[in-house]
């Protein structure tokens, strides 16, 4: 009897281990499900939706301007902030508000990227704490699950503050 009720114990306890290393490689590997809180990233994030991060980019370096990420905050690594990528390494970034007579730039240090939110009267971001370590990066936002009327994936940035590269055209 004690034998079979050990048996039986010492299986669930290795099934609960595989189960959970699956779980961990999946979510540290492919990918997770964030939930969002805080006004940063309105209106194309509101607080409480929830998104599916993809980790597949950052590992192959494939994160690109105008990609949402959810990174760790450079203040609290306890902490995740979502944002998005306005800037890669050697990119020169105007830190001025629109207002301002005179611009001011600063440049995206080598592995690093800059990272502001969409909603920008609201939003701690680079310009407060500067670039990040593209290190810090957790994975990029892909799909807006809930709420359901929201699912999809997520528009275009509304600030209109990343300056893409003008497109090589053959014709001349």
């Amino acid at each position: 009897m004690f034998r079979r009720v050990l048996g039986k114990t010492l299986g669930f306890v290795g099934y609960t281990i595989q189960y959970g290393c699956i779980a961990h490689c999946a979510f540290e590997y492919i990918g997770e499900f964030v939930v969002c809180s805080g006004p940063s990233m309105e209106p194309t994030i509101v607080n409480h939706d929830v998104v599916f991060s993809e980790r597949m980019s950052r590992h192959l370096c494939k994160i690109q301007k105008g990609d949402i990420v959810i990174a760790k905050s450079p203040f609290d690594p306890n902490v995740n902030i979502c944002k998005r990528v306005i800037g890669l390494e050697g990119d020169k970034i105007c830190t001025s508000s629109p207002s301002n007579l005179f611009k001011t730039h600063k440049y995206v240090p080598k592995g690093h990227v800059w990272l502001e939110g969409d909603n920008l009267k609201n939003s701690t971001d680079s310009r407060s704490y500067g670039p990040i370590p593209y290190a810090l990066i957790r994975g990029r936002v892909c799909l807006k699950l809930w709420p359901p009327h929201t699912f999809g994936t997520l528009s275009e940035s509304p600030t209109q503050r990343i300056n893409k590269p003008p497109s090589n055209s053959d014709s001349d």
